[in-house]
């Protein structure tokens, strides 16, 4: 199957242009355990892929482009967004250059898919990319999960640590 380059950079665009969209709408209601664990956990499925040979690739590839997401590209997203009590509620606070950051990344990703085709198939390129975004999206998940379970861990105060140790 052999994709031209103007309908995957109007899909490319468009489907930036739908995350752009749903993090603004996300942003704007409070964070929970279920919003941090479900995304990472439903995107997990997209593995079934792998089910299909024409979508695998070696596993040291695919290694290499989980480390890829996981220690490069998801060091972006952890430096431009962070959580921040709000009353009871828990929001995400973003710096202004977080969409900045996602569409750098997109672009990068668009890029480096279009050197990647003149080595692998358009399935395998399809395969790493997914495996890249896995690694990015399950570090910040993760990092945005320890970020909220410590601003929603009671607060100790001296005489709640007095009466614990029996003083």
């Amino acid at each position: 199957m052999v994709a031209s380059p103007v309908l995957t950079a109007v899909v490319s665009v468009v489907g930036l242009c739908g995350v752009l969209l749903w993090r603004v709408r996300e942003g704007r209601t409070a964070v929970t355990v279920k919003k941090l664990v479900m995304p990472p956990v439903g995107m997990a499925t997209g593995f079934c892929m792998f089910l299909v040979p024409l979508f695998r690739v070696p596993w040291t590839w695919a290694l290499a482009a989980f480390l890829s997401g996981a220690i490069v590209l998801a060091y972006p997203l952890l430096l431009t967004s962070s959580l921040r009590r709000d009353g009871d509620a828990i929001m995400m606070k973003r710096s202004s250059a977080f969409f900045a950051v996602v569409i750098v990344l997109a672009a990068i990703r668009y890029l480096a898919r279009d050197y990647l085709d003149k080595f692998l198939t358009l399935e395998q390129t399809g395969g790493l990319f997914f495996i890249l975004a896995f690694g990015m999206i399950l570090r910040w998940r993760l990092h945005l999960l320890s970020m909220y379970t410590k601003l929603t861990r009671p607060e100790i105060t001296l005489e709640t640590a007095a009466e614990e140790t029996g003083n």
